[in-house]
């Protein structure tokens, strides 16, 4: 299929375009989570059925449709070509812009109408009554007719001279429109009579919004110097001028519920609320962390919404004492990109990430509602709550760099330990309090009092699987084990020595807690008594290249270590030795994941390829390359699911394991091959790109007619591939294998009790109307002669089956039987070829015609099981009576040449392809 590059919804630089696929061997593109706004502006829609405003925030190459109400996401658009530039609504439709085509939505789903007609992208759109008003980046404004697709006007604006920013249509104001400029001019313009009125210039600096006022002929007008200007554009008067010291105005919003309140939005983050009464400043706000690109007043309502860059949306309300704003609702995801992410849990539905925004959170993979974030990690939480979360905290700490998390003491205390990048400390979280823990985990050694060493930092990390300790590694080589309820320190591996003489990169511990193990740089490799004296390991075990990370399947007792020479080996904890060494990427790995029976690892490095490794047949099973290198991965613990994160992207991937929902036929992969490309999943299926995909395929079908070729698109898979090759028939096996078990099988669905006897019916005669009482007996069948007696025609009582069998002696026509044959059920099966014998109604005929059939399956090679069955039925059942007669025992004799002959070429076959596999697997090792 093709597409139109790929599905992450990134605001990032892409790369060019090219065919990607839809899916690897094993995994398909399913979803994205995380992802809520981006730099475009989001608009709103008041619905009278719900009575209640939708939120439409833009997420790159689609668009969210959120309720007001609870913020709850009610669906996502289909894909764009591209990024979406520009978004805009009116009471029916929703408009976007991408590239250079403008596109009208139906209930936020549904395309309705393509305008296509600017030569360069498109960035500002504006309904106005049955038109659609667009500015592209060449500065022209066209006028389109929404429901025609007809361009209505064509104005192009000279650059230099006025270079359209903004567009508003002011209340009242009949076929005329405002327009600002990079000059700072304003221009009121009359679309149906295609006229300038007339041109304001009140200020010199870039207008970047105009909002219109609830009063008549009143705008305000946002400026790139923070200058805002409350304008009466009848009289050509400044009503009263604001200036916002934090920079450039990026969105103006009146309240409409009453209070005389203009908002407006900064590229800080912050929120001014101005009095237009007492012309000053009536509070502030910092709502986002980057600018704010929407700033919207719900009508009637005294609540505003804003979205951001910063990957949030929220909903601030005016009930505060003072007149001000709190925030009512939110809908955020990371302002950063994840680095590390783990399904929490064993239900698979909440996946826990950390970014680089130094939080940590939790996503739900059934409902974006239920995601949360649990807090920003930060040295003094009692300090950061008395201040506004978005200044500058001194006490904030680094990104979480990796962590770990268990469910058997989620509810008593802390369940989650993080380490962070470039520090000692290891902090711990609770995800039932949903908040960040109060221990901070250092080591004596470490603490400021004794600490020598001021460049050591926490490595690895690892939670037992009781819930109680923590164990973390230090770039040292010490190896520290703490009581995660308590946060005190109980063991120090390798002590009074260190555990290991450099860097410790990976860590594991046992279900029962009995030992642990350690990996570091030098490549060494130890075991070490989990509780009691620690000084020696138990083993060592020493490889070919140092430790780059391990992960550990606790049930089967395997550990994978990811080596820095890009190899990956698999021990057995138990026996300690390296049963499994899988080669095969060319950067360095950033991650390893476990199936959760332990059959797959799953591999992610900076080549940007994922591979899929089977572990029994040590071959690799699958792999594929994504646009940017996948930074983390975790497997669902159901199987149905893989999570990733990739270098850069704000969201959180899902991928569909193909093979719990489809049979996948899985091979071995030479792990030197290019990975064939695969595009991110998007929110939401690609709607637009196969609408896209069609268009190019008529387009081809077109073409291919006027050449004069003929284009079938339909293949039909042919009932036998080859008359040498032994075909089955395709029916189920219960319909065949249930043959030869029919008599317990019976057995066993025997009632206990024995069946009632149903009350006997009615007796009565169909009567003909009329005046007098008569019977109908016109339906009776008619005998010539006036007797009343049945006359028998044969003396035997065939089924229909048995006169297509007997039938076929005269015209050779076995097909027609086995059709017959074929469509029964075992147990009709069964009852017709034991109605063949003479005694059960049949005739001798038949028996020997049924013969023959058989022979006739097992020479056209064709539905060779059913042959095989029928005719263990038929042997069962009527096995004694055949040596009676010569002819069935001539016809026996064919029978078993035909038969013999069948199976010698299955065996042949059978035996080529096991040497064939043999020889490859000798080969292989």
């Amino acid at each position: 299929m093709t597409h139109f590059g790929s599905d992450d919804n990134s605001s990032g630089d892409e790369e060019p375009r090219a065919v990607v696929k839809e899916s690897s061997k094993i995994f398909r593109r399913n979803r994205a989570l995380g992802y809520v706004s981006n730099q475009v502006p989001a608009v709103t829609r008041y619905v009278q059925r719900r009575r209640d405003t939708l939120l439409i925030t833009c997420i790159g190459r689609s668009f969210q449709v959120y309720t007001a109400s609870h913020m709850r996401l009610l669906h996502v658009s289909g894909l764009h070509p591209d990024e979406i530039t520009a978004m805009a609504t009116d009471r029916l439709h929703t408009y976007t812009a991408s590239n250079t085509c403008i596109y009208a939505w139906r209930a936020g789903k549904h395309i309705r109408h393509v305008y296509r007609g600017h030569e360069r992208d498109v960035h500002i759109l504006l309904p106005f009554g049955g038109n659609l008003i667009a500015v592209d980046r060449a500065n022209v404004l066209k006028v389109w007719n929404i429901r025609t697709d007809d361009v209505y006007l064509d104005v192009p604006f000279n650059s230099e001279e006025f270079l359209i920013t903004a567009l508003a249509h002011p209340p009242t104001y009949i076929n005329k429109i405002v327009l600002g400029s990079q000059q700072g001019q304003l221009k009121i313009m009359n679309i149906k009579k295609n006229t300038i009125l007339c041109t304001i210039s009140r200020h010199n600096s870039r207008i970047t919004c105009i909002e219109p006022g609830p009063a008549l002929d009143v705008v305000a007008v946002g400026h790139g110097d923070g200058s805002i200007i409350v304008l009466n554009l009848k009289f050509d008067t400044v009503i009263v001028a604001f200036k916002q010291e934090w920079g450039m105005v990026t969105g103006l919003s009146f309240r409409t519920d009453g209070p005389p309140i203009l908002v407006s939005a900064c590229i800080t983050g912050y929120m001014a609320f101005w009095d237009l009464e007492e012309r000053k400043l009536a509070g502030q706000l910092q709502a986002h962390e980057q600018e704010i690109t929407t700033t919207i007043c719900l009508p009637s309502e005294p609540v505003v919404f804003t979205t951001s860059p910063d990957n949030s949306m929220k909903l601030f309300v005016f009930d505060m004492p003072d007149g001000g704003a709190r925030q009512l609702r939110i809908r955020e995801g990371h302002t950063k990109p994840p680095l590390c992410i783990r399904y929490h849990g064993g239900s698979g539905v909440s996946i826990l990430s950390s970014g680089e925004d130094s939080t940590l959170r939790v996503f739900s993979t059934i409902s974006e509602s239920l995601s949360k974030s649990m807090g920003r990690a930060t040295y003094n939480p009692k300090s950061t709550k008395k201040k506004n979360r978005f200044q500058y905290d001194k006490y904030s700490m680094p990104p979480i760099l990796e962590f770990t998390s268990d469910t058997a003491r989620e509810r008593e205390w802390d369940n989650i330990a993080a380490i962070h990048a470039g520090i000692i400390q290891t902090t711990t979280w609770s995800f039932d309090k949903n908040r960040m823990g109060e221990h901070r985990l250092v080591p004596l050694q470490f603490q400021s009092k004794h600490r020598s060493n001021f460049q050591s930092e926490t490595t690895s990390i690892i939670l037992t699987h009781c819930g109680n300790f923590v164990i973390i590694g230090y770039n040292t080589g010490d190896v520290e084990r703490f009581n995660i309820q308590s946060g005190m320190h109980r063991s120090s591996y390798g002590a009074p020595a260190k555990a290991h003489d450099a860097a410790v990169r990976g860590l594991a511990s046992d279900n029962l807690n009995q030992y642990v193990i350690s990996g570091c740089t030098q490549g060494l490799v130890k075991f070490w008594m989990f509780k009691g004296r620690s000084e020696k390991p138990l083993a060592t075990l020493r490889l070919a290249d140092g430790v780059a990370l391990m992960r550990q399947h606790r049930e089967s007792s395997m550990l994978a270590i990811g080596l820095e020479t890009f190899k990956i080996y698999v021990v057995d904890m138990n026996t300690r030795v390296i049963v499994r060494k899988f080669i095969g990427h060319t950067a360095k790995l950033n991650d390893l994941a476990f199936s959760p029976d332990s059959r797959w690892i799953i591999s992610a490095a900076m080549d940007s390829t994922i591979k899929v490794w089977d572990i029994p047949s040590s071959y690799m099973i699958d792999h594929f390359r994504v646009e940017r290198p996948c930074i983390s991965l975790t497997m669902s613990p159901s199987g149905d699911f893989l999570a990733t994160a990739h270098v850069n992207l704000l969201g959180i991937y899902l991928w569909a394991n193909k093979t719990l929902f489809n049979q996948v036929s899985l091979r071995s992969i030479d792990p030197n091959e290019p990975a064939p490309y695969v595009g991110l999943p998007s929110n939401m299926c690609d709607a637009m790109e196969l609408e896209h995909v069609m268009q190019d395929l008529e387009i081809d079908d077109e073409n291919a007619a006027e050449l004069g070729e003929e284009i079938d698109a339909k293949y039909e898979t042919p009932k036998q591939l080859d008359t040498e090759l032994i075909t089955m028939s395709g029916l189920a096996a219960s319909r065949w294998q249930n043959l030869l078990d029919l008599e317990l099988i019976k057995r066993r669905n025997k009632p206990k009790a024995p069946p009632k006897v149903p009350k006997q019916a009615p007796f009565f005669l169909p009567t003909v109307s009329g005046l007098e009482l008569r019977f109908d007996v016109g339906d009776a069948p008619a005998n010539n002669d006036g007797s009343k007696l049945l006359q028998a025609t044969t003396l035997n009582n065939l089924t229909a089956f048995g006169k297509l069998v007997e039938a076929t002696a005269a015209n050779g026509d076995f097909e027609s039987a086995v059709k017959h044959i074929s469509q029964l059920g075992p147990s009709m099966v069964d009852f017709e070829i034991k109605s063949l014998h003479p005694d059960a109604g049949g005739t001798m005929l038949a028996m020997v015609q049924f013969l023959k059939l058989i022979e006739h399956m097992l020479g056209t090679n064709l539905d060779f099981e059913l042959a095989q069955s029928y005719l263990s039925v038929y042997l069962r059942s009527h096995g004694l009576s055949l040596s009676e007669s010569p002819q069935l025992v001539q016809t026996l004799r064919s029978v078993s040449k035909a038969q013999e002959e069948a199976w010698q070429r299955i065996e042949s076959k059978l035996i080529y392809g096991t040497g064939v596999v043999a020889a490859l697997r000798n080969f292989a090792r």
